[in-house]
C-alpha cells in the first residue's frame, strides 16, 4: 500500500522544489518584463498551473526513472531512497513513473507548443540520461550536459517563451532571460557535478565515471563554489548599473548575498566528511531556488 511519506522521498523533493521555483519564477519575469498588470498575470494563473502540473510530472518520471535504474548502486549512496530501502516494489514504481510520463504530455499538450517541446525535451533527455542504450549517466562529460542542458537551457528558455507567448501573443529573447539562462546554466552544470561527490562509493563499484573519481572530491568541490562564484561577480556587476532595471539594489543585495553564503559554507566545508557534503549540496539547491524568487523582481 503505497503511503504519502514514501512518494514524497521518491519524487526527490529537493528537485521538486527546483521545478516549482523555476516554473514560477519565468512566470513572472515573463510578466514584468511585459510590463503586465497584475491582472493580467491573475488572468492567466490557468496556464501557470497547467504549466507546473506538466513540468512536475516530468520532474518525478524523470527522477524516478534514475531510482529504477539505479536499485543496486541506490543501496549504497542512498539506501533511504524507497525503491533501495525496499519501501516501494518495482511494479509500484514503475507504476508512477508511467503515469508521470504519459501525464506529463498530456498535460503540456493542453497548452501551447512551447510547453511541449519543453516537456518532450527535459524527458527525452531523462530517458538517454538513465536508459541504455544510452545510459549517459556513465560518461562524465554527457550526463552533466544531460543536467545543464534541462535544468539550465530547456526550462528557462521554453518556460519563458512560452509564458511570453501567453502574455504578449509574441517571444522575443531580451537581456534578462538571456542573463538568468546563463547564470542558471552553470547552477545545473554545478548541481551536475556536485551531486557525484557523496556517491563515490557506489559508482566506484559500478563502473560509473563521474569527475569526482577522476579529480577527487576536494578538487571538484572547488571547481563547483569557484565558477559559481564568479557567476555571481558577474551579476552584482550588473546589478550594480548594468542592467536597465528599477530595482537593480534587488541583483545588487540578493547577489551579494548568495554570494557570501556560498563562500562563508565553502570555506569551513569538510570535504572528507559525507554529511558535510551532501549538507552543502542541499545548500546549492537552497541558492538555486532563491535566484527564481529573486531575480524576476529586479523587472517589476
Amino acid at each position: 500500500m503505497l503511503n504519502l511519506p514514501v512518494l514524497w522521498r521518491f519524487a526527490r523533493p529537493h528537485t521538486l522544489y527546483g521545478t516549482s521555483a523555476s516554473v514560477l519564477g519565468l512566470y513572472l519575469l515573463a510578466g514584468f518584463v511585459a510590463e503586465g498588470s497584475w491582472g493580467s498575470l491573475l488572468s492567466s494563473l490557468p496556464s501557470l498551473l497547467l504549466a507546473w502540473g506538466a513540468c512536475l510530472a516530468a520532474n518525478v518520471y524523470i527522477v524516478g526513472l534514475n531510482q529504477l535504474t539505479d536499485i543496486e548502486i541506490d543501496r549504497i549512496n542512498k539506501p533511504h531512497l524507497p525503491l533501495a530501502a525496499g519501501s516501494l516494489t518495482w511494479a509500484q514504481a514503475v507504476g508512477i513513473v508511467s503515469v508521470c510520463g504519459v501525464g506529463s504530455v498530456l498535460l503540456a499538450a493542453m497548452g501551447i507548443p512551447y510547453l511541449v517541446l519543453t516537456v518532450l525535451l527535459s524527458n527525452g533527455i531523462g530517458t538517454a540520461y538513465s536508459l541504455p542504450p544510452f545510459r549517459l549517466k556513465r560518461f562524465p562529460l554527457a550526463a552533466s550536459a544531460c543536467i545543464y542542458c534541462v535544468r539550465g537551457l530547456i526550462v528557462n528558455l521554453g518556460l519563458y517563451s512560452y509564458f511570453q507567448q501567453l502574455l504578449q501573443a509574441r517571444v522575443e529573447l531580451s537581456a534578462p532571460i538571456v542573463l538568468l539562462t546563463g547564470f542558471m546554466s552553470i547552477f545545473g552544470l554545478v548541481i551536475a557535478l556536485y551531486k557525484d561527490i557523496p556517491d563515490m562509493e557506489g559508482d566506484r563499484k559500478f563502473a560509473i565515471a563521474t569527475f569526482s573519481l577522476q579529480f577527487g572530491q576536494e578538487r571538484i568541490s572547488t571547481f563547483c563554489i569557484g565558477i559559481l562564484a564568479c557567476c555571481y561577480l558577474g551579476l552584482i556587476g550588473l546589478g550594480s548599473g548594468l542592467l536597465p532595471v528599477q530595482n537593480g539594489i534587488w541583483l545588487l543585495v540578493g547577489h551579494v548575498l548568495g554570494l557570501g553564503i556560498l563562500l562563508g559554507y565553502g570555506i569551513r566545508l569538510d570535504t572528507t566528511r559525507r554529511e558535510a557534503i551532501v549538507n552543502y549540496y542541499q545548500l546549492i539547491w537552497k541558492l538555486f531556488y532563491l535566484e527564481y524568487l529573486l531575480y524576476p523582481w529586479a523587472f517589476f
